[in-house]
């Protein structure tokens, strides 16, 4: 416990340098994808409907029938998720490697 007390210490002690920045950047560009990621999918699933479910004799846009919707929706929720363990644990392999090297 008075090992990482030490460690955190440490760290708030330290100046400012362009490490910080770059983690900072890096961290941010990470979680811009992984937001817009889940934002476009609505986007997606309402030009889905409009393409795939229009009907020509109908004035209104077509839209996704429920179940389809939500199945588009889960996949994407899905795929994060996935996405967000795997880089993790990618991340933590290749940086853990780098640092001791």
């Amino acid at each position: 416990m008075a090992k990482e007390l030490k460690v955190l210490s440490a760290l708030d002690a330290a100046k400012t340098q362009w490490y910080h920045f770059t983690a900072i950047v890096i961290a941010g560009m990470g979680f811009f994808t992984d937001a817009y990621d889940l934002f476009s999918i609505s986007l997606v699933t309402k030009l889905l409907g409009r393409i795939y479910y229009f009907d020509p004799s109908s004035k209104t846009p077509g839209s996704l029938p429920p179940n389809v919707s939500v199945a588009v929706n889960g996949v994407a929720f899905c795929g994060t998720l996935a996405g967000q363990l795997f880089f993790g644990w990618l991340g933590d392999k290749m940086g853990a490697r780098r640092c001791t090297a």
